[in-house]
């Protein structure tokens, strides 16, 4: 009787791995939507391919595709995350990149996550958010990049922590987190709103950052812009949903524009990661895709708490200290004022500074630490520094000069203890 009851129990959990695993491949199948007329065909149509390096700047593809001081878009940088290091593909038309690659390789690549060869694509790839390009618009990204000049660079393994080198374990992720899908317009919405969405939520991949990540590193989906801390980097990227963080429901269209077109605006300016995307992408886009950019993210509902914006920051405050009020004059306020009223088109005005008050307090800890520099554009060539105090401030003061800053004027944000600093300070 014992045996008999083990053999079922054991058949069960055998039927059960069994249907598991069809699942998993089954999840795993590559969406064959209808496709767009073949474009890239014509790779010498010189419209295609300026269209296609405007869409590829869009998408930030340089950032990840260009080893520093290496040749662009030949790959070999090295993506580090929680699971162990992805290496960046060569994207160069040469027999190391994409020489043999067609269209249909390609956009296999960002609407199913999947290689030329089949093989499953990490997801520090943001292919859960290329799915839902446009095939015209991905024929002409792969116009552009194969008339790019060929730069022979072989593609470096990843280096990835068990089980996370598995494709066995890929796929599960895939089968759980993963969809290919098709962007759906909004009829209720303006065009101008709609493209907006397109490039926020697709091609600019704004939810890569501006979303927290479960244990398994995935995001709620492209519309999740809650906000959340950057994995290994430990910058913080602040919800575009709270008018209290990022959000900008509140701000004219002008003042957005020109945060994405220069890095800096009368209301805020970009630092660290953000300054990358500013430096790489977006400044070059067009006045109407900037706008349309302002009208989907002015758009979004403003998701503060009202009763902790009210109350409970005050709750957590603690009363400037004068160890902080001494550090703040000794370093700070010789630029950014007594009151922390900052310098118009200098030095940014500490005071009423949401910034300041964000928690986590990881960006604040980065930027004394490390500097604080924005973004060269036209529009602001001569960026403002805020020079590095890694060297001059123990974690103790830097703790004590970032509360000073949270407990001051209208703040009334929650103290920045020694261990959160220690914790930012190993960060790069």
């Amino acid at each position: 009787m014992k045996l008999g009851k083990t053999s079922i129990a054991l058949a069960v959990v055998a039927t059960l791995m069994l249907l598991a695993a069809i699942a998993v491949v089954a999840l795993n199948r590559d969406d064959d939507l209808p496709r767009a007329p073949e474009a890239a065909a014509r790779a010498s149509d010189a419209d295609l391919i300026a269209r296609g390096e405007y869409l590829v700047r869009a998408g930030s593809c340089y950032g990840c595709h260009t080893e520093p001081g290496g040749a662009p878009y030949a790959g070999g940088r090295a993506i580090e995350t929680p699971f162990g290091i992805v290496s960046a593909p060569n994207l160069t038309p040469d027999g190391t990149g994409l020489a043999a690659w067609s269209s249909d390789d390609f956009w296999r690549a960002l609407h199913n996550g999947r290689s030329r060869d089949g093989r499953l694509l990490y997801p520090a790839f943001p292919y859960p958010n290329y799915t839902r390009l446009a095939r015209a618009d991905a024929d002409a990204m792969f116009a552009y990049l194969k008339s790019l000049a060929p730069v022979a660079k072989q593609n470096r393994p990843h280096a990835l922590r068990f089980p996370f080198d598995q494709s066995v374990a890929l796929a599960v992720w895939r089968a759980l987190f993963f969809r290919p899908a098709q962007f759906e317009t909004d009829s209720a919405k303006s065009p101008q709103w709609n493209r907006g969405a397109y490039l926020v939520e697709t091609l600019g991949h704004c939810n890569a950052c501006h979303s927290r990540r479960n244990v398994f590193g995935a995001t709620a989906g492209p519309l999740d812009l809650a906000g959340g801390l950057i994995p290994i980097q430990n910058w913080y990227a602040p919800s575009l949903r709270d008018n209290a963080e990022a959000g900008v429901g509140d701000w004219p269209e002008r003042e957005i524009v020109a945060l994405l077109r220069s890095g800096t605006s009368a209301r805020g300016s970009v630092q660290g990661p953000m300054a990358e995307v500013v430096a790489r992408s977006t400044q070059f886009l067009s006045e109407d895709d900037l706008e349309a950019m302002a009208a989907y993210l002015g758009s979004l509902p403003d998701g503060t708490d009202a009763t902790r914006r009210a109350t409970g920051d005050i709750n957590t405050a603690s009363a400037p200290s004068e160890a902080g009020a001494k550090l703040y004059t000794t370093h700070c306020a010789a630029c950014h004022g007594d009151r922390g009223e900052g310098v118009a088109g200098a030095y940014p005005a500490l005071a009423g500074n949401r910034a300041v008050a964000i928690t986590p307090p990881a960006n604040l800890v980065h930027m004394v630490l490390r500097g604080g520099f924005g973004p060269t554009t036209p529009g602001h060539p001569r960026p403002y520094g805020m020079p590095p105090f890694a060297t001059v401030l123990s974690d103790e003061q830097v703790g004590q000069v970032l509360s000073y800053l949270r407990a001051s004027w209208g703040h009334h944000a929650p103290p920045v203890s020694t261990l959160e600093v220690s914790r930012y300070r190993g960060a790069r």
